[in-house]
């Protein structure tokens, strides 16, 4: 994460599907902390309990995790949440819900979990034009594909592999952030998504 933070990234989602609770807290609890120092945000996936006690930034659910209106209950008003959607339907669904944006993909085929089929620059396109909300694009993404992506229609973009398999990571994560801002300031040029 140290690494990543001194190459500007400012939002970080913590996920362990194998770690105890326990050893969740742990971890988070220290990620939140230096999350606080630096003024980045971090999210915790799954447990809306665990992201209330490390006093982290927001929860992100899965669709088979507790719904939004009881995930908002445990972490209260000024949290974030996050939803997982795989379709338009999913992703209108969290919008009426309340959630605060959307993790939308995989866009792109992805050796890192699995997450269904690859949804495509179309669909985040349909995505986009469906919800208000914040749409972070999940599942392939790398340098080579980020600014389409910010350009159809992401607010922002939630890699893996693109940071961790690279050699030098802080540099990884530095051309990652300067794409998704090239992108960000070209859709803007234009008056919007395109």
């Amino acid at each position: 994460m140290t690494q990543a933070l001194e190459a500007g990234v400012r939002f970080f989602q913590y996920r362990d599907k194998h770690g105890t609770r326990k050893s969740i807290w742990k971890t988070t609890f220290l990620l939140a902390k230096l999350a606080r120092q630096t003024g980045a945000l971090l999210i915790i996936n799954d447990y809306a309990d665990i992201a209330l006690a490390v006093d982290a930034d927001g929860v992100h659910l899965g669709q088979d995790d507790l719904p939004v209106h009881e995930a908002r209950g445990i972490v209260g008003k000024d949290k974030l949440i996050g939803i997982s959607a795989h379709s338009r339907e999913q992703a209108e669904d969290a919008a009426r819900a309340g959630a605060d944006y959307i993790g939308f993909g995989p866009l792109y085929p992805t050796a890192t979990k699995n997450a269904g089929a690859v949804q495509g620059l179309e669909n985040l396109r349909i995505i986009r034009q469906s919800v208000s909300i914040p749409i972070i694009a999940i599942g392939g993404i790398d340098r080579s594909n980020a600014g389409d992506v910010v350009r159809t229609g992401a607010d922002g973009i939630a890699v893996i592999s693109a940071i961790l398999s690279a050699d030098d990571v802080q540099r990884a994560a530095r051309d990652l952030v300067s794409t998704v801002s090239e992108a960000r300031s070209q859709r803007r040029g234009r008056g919007g998504y395109t």
